[in-house]
């Protein structure tokens, strides 16, 4: 997540990735890219499968075995946030043949968790995004509110009446909406659910009053008449749902959240590894099938280069320290 728009942090990543040394573990250069890979490698994905994570590693998977010519298989190890399956990853063997496919709810493990099963600065060599996805704002087909403004003007006639779902306290959509209250200056209820799905499900119902959640997993209740959106994240629309103003066009240019997915290594893999599995990345994500893929779901293939993706983690663990501070979250 981002509190500033991608492109922003496209240019400033690239720019301090040098500044930004503790997340890129030390690589051993000792194995030569035409070496690798030579057998099966296995991607955890930390959460259950159909996701948008799970969705986007599959299809990435398969490109990477295409080009590289080796089997890139998925492998499920969800649960506690995604800690479990990166924990695993972290674990297995610095060699190129584990990989892990992680997003945004990375950054704000620290403050989620008293204490993580890995060092969450230096356990892991990012590879590179592969996808990243604006934030929308929606509300049920029944809802008053017809607009942004309305929205907001009605949370501060009454602070804390007006009720946001989440699949969790300290889920990714949690810490967006936060980060709304505050560019907002509104204070909402949060109301938690077992689940993204049920979350969803609780604005369709009318049990609450909106949700904060990536476009690839409500268009089909946009398009249905289900959802209504009131702005999306970004510095401009996206193809997949062009009527929909972004947040600054709606009237509050102060809130950028993008969620990403991307790749990770455990630290120590060597660097020819990381730069050969990042070449294939790009290459992937160029693939005409992949971008129509990502463009369905409203996002944007990534690219960046392993310094920039560091830097990206780095940054944005140090930007939602304030915003977890702020909601007073407790840490399990």
């Amino acid at each position: 997540m981002s509190n500033q728009d991608p492109h922003h942090f496209a240019r400033r990543t690239v720019l301090r990735a040098g500044l930004v040394a503790p997340f890129v573990g030390l690589a051993r250069p000792t194995l030569a890219q035409g070496d690798y890979p030579s057998r099966t490698v296995r991607v955890i994905v930390p959460y259950a499968p159909g996701g948008a994570v799970d969705t986007l590693a599959r299809r990435i998977s398969q490109k990477l075995t295409d080009i590289l010519g080796q089997s890139f298989v998925v492998e499920n190890k969800s649960g506690a946030s995604g800690t479990i399956g990166a924990a695993e990853a972290a674990r297995a063997a610095p060699d190129g043949y584990t990989l892990l496919a992680l997003d945004n709810t990375f950054a704000i493990l620290p403050y989620i968790f008293r204490r993580l099963p890995f060092d969450h600065a230096t356990a892991f060599q990012p590879i590179t995004v592969t996808a990243r996805s604006p934030v929308l704002l929606a509300v049920g087909e029944k809802s008053p509110y017809r607009d942004l403004a309305s929205l907001i003007a009605a949370a501060k006639k009454d602070p804390e009446k007006l009720t946001y779902g989440t699949g969790g306290a300290g889920s990714a959509p949690h810490f967006s909406t936060l980060a709304f209250e505050r560019a907002a200056g509104v204070k909402l209820y949060h109301v938690p659910f077992r689940g993204a799905g049920e979350a969803v499900i609780g604005v369709l119902s009318g049990n609450v009053d909106l949700v904060m959640l990536s476009p690839g997993s409500a268009l089909g209740s946009i398009r249905g008449g289900q959802l209504r959106p009131l702005a999306i994240s970004g510095d401009h629309r996206v193809a997949a749902l062009p009527d929909v103003p972004t947040f600054a066009e709606a009237g509050l240019p102060g809130f950028g959240v993008i969620n990403w997915s991307g790749l990770a290594a455990p630290r120590g893999t060597p660097h020819a590894i990381v730069q050969r599995l990042h070449m294939a990345a790009v290459r992937a994500l160029e693939a005409p099938d992949m971008k129509a893929f990502i463009a369905d779901i409203a996002s944007e293939p990534g690219g960046i280069t392993p310094a920039a993706f560091s830097a990206l983690v780095t940054e944005e663990t140090a930007r939602w320290r304030d915003i977890a501070a702020s909601a007073s979250i407790e840490r399990q």
